[in-house]
């Protein structure tokens, strides 16, 4: 019986077996989280989350790790951070109702 390609590291390698089911809970559990915070506070929330998360990711592997930005990559990380900062102080500003 010829296994798929795919299926090769598998078998050679079983210790594998349970991280990649680890992943797959993981991933799953990911995409839940995306669909309940699109279907109760809308894609515009989960987009800023998406993209607080990944500022806070690139922040961390800068001041955890080490990693070096090129100036063009900090100038990129200040603008998603004034645009984080920008939108939670005037993007939730709600216009007066006039009643007629």
């Amino acid at each position: 019986l010829a296994w798929p390609f795919y299926m090769v590291p598998c078998i050679d390698k079983v210790q594998i077996v349970p991280e990649i089911i680890t992943f797959s809970l993981a991933s799953a559990l990911g995409q839940n989280f995306i669909y309940i915070t699109v279907t109760e506070f809308g894609p515009l929330v989960c987009s800023i989350i998406t993209t607080t998360r990944k500022f806070f990711t690139i922040l961390g592997s800068v001041i955890l790790f080490g990693n070096a930005l090129l100036t063009r990559q900090w100038i990129g990380t200040i603008i998603v951070f004034a645009g984080l900062a920008l939108d939670s102080l005037y993007g939730k500003t709600h216009k007066p109702t006039v009643k007629a």
